[in-house]
């Protein structure tokens, strides 16, 4: 649980690093972004390193109907994620749509994932989202939603939400994961 720990820890820091000390981040210049990439870099793989290897207590386990719920807001999840690119029609409602993904994802996971691992990565991963949003409101607080987007940006993010969702559920499969019981 160690590597998870400092896997998480290391991802917050960094992503809270722009946030919560905005001159020092502003003085690295792009050697800063180097440094935050090859970080998160390193974070991931702690997290799934750590991940893997955590001794965990399970509390409850997958059922069919979690599991379906799982995928429909992995489907979301990977939407919004996709419509933060391009700026699709959900972004006129949704201010932070990548950061709402990663909730989504989340607690998505957290259905089918009772195990004290999967709430120390993914209740971490969701505390971390949802402190950003507030972070970014409080020094943001004025919000002009997206402008009205052109039919042809919905289907291409609808298609690219098929896509990635197919190509993440057969990496998953892969691992040995199956993301559909």
């Amino acid at each position: 649980m160690t590597f998870l720990i400092l896997g998480l820890v290391l991802w917050s820091g960094l992503h809270f690093w722009k946030r919560l000390a905005p001159a020092s981040r502003a003085a690295m210049g792009d050697r800063g972004k180097g440094i935050v990439a090859v970080g998160v870099i390193a974070s991931v793989v702690l997290m799934v390193i750590g991940y893997r290897m955590a001794d965990t207590t399970v509390y409850w386990g997958r059922s069919a109907a979690m599991t379906g719920i799982n995928n429909l807001l992995m489907l979301l999840a990977f939407y919004l994620y996709a419509a933060s690119g391009s700026k699709t029609r959900i972004t006129q409602f949704v201010r932070h749509p990548q950061l709402t993904a990663v909730i989504v994802w989340s607690v998505a996971h957290l259905l089918v994932n009772g195990d004290t691992a999967s709430f120390v990565l993914f209740g971490g991963l969701l505390v971390w989202a949802s402190s950003t949003i507030s972070l970014i409101n409080r020094a943001e607080p004025d919000w002009t939603p997206a402008h009205a987007v052109p039919i042809k940006k919905e289907i291409t993010a609808i298609v690219a939400t098929v896509v990635v969702f197919g190509v993440v559920a057969g990496i998953h499969a892969w691992l040995g994961y199956n993301p559909f019981g």
